[in-house]
């Protein structure tokens, strides 16, 4: 083992020499070299938009219909590609997450509501009407939402 290791370490200076050599002579020890900020200043935001709302409002929040009653919890959003937020995953129905089913609902339908100081989330659809949807689930091959086989009863 130890012999392996010096083996591959040896290998490694020997590749790596020449270049280190080679980056110690490009520059001279007394310049310097001034160093570019990745990100311009004007990409950066000094103050927040005054309409914004957070992702945390709806990522993994109860879902309630308007007469309060529970219809599943937000699960994942959808955005398009620039950045506006389409659809929400909501999962619905089963008891302590077994048999649990997961549909897609347009993001507006999702209305952010006050009560007594907290923020929770409400929609104008029973839960009865998201059992009955299609179902989606998560292919983690395509990191995408796929619609459900068919095969629960």
């Amino acid at each position: 083992m130890k012999t392996l290791t010096s083996v591959l370490l040896l290998g490694t200076l020997m590749a790596c020499g020449p270049a280190i050599a080679a980056q110690d002579t490009a520059q001279p020890s007394n310049q310097t070299t001034a160093v570019q900020p990745s990100t311009p200043s004007n990409k950066i935001l000094t103050q927040l938009p005054s309409s914004g709302m957070q992702v945390s409002d709806f990522y993994r929040q109860t879902v309630y219909d308007p007469n309060d009653n529970k219809i599943g919890d937000v699960k994942d959003l959808l955005l398009e590609k620039d950045g506006k937020v389409n659809a929400a995953i909501i999962g619905v129905g089963g008891f302590l997450g077994a048999g649990e089913k997961d549909v897609a609902v347009p993001f507006d339908q999702l209305q952010l509501k006050d009560k007594n100081g907290k923020r929770y989330l409400v929609m104008n659809a029973s839960k009865d009407a998201l059992n009955s949807a299609p179902g989606l689930t998560f292919d983690r091959s395509k990191q995408q939402w796929v619609p459900e086989n068919n095969n629960r009863g």
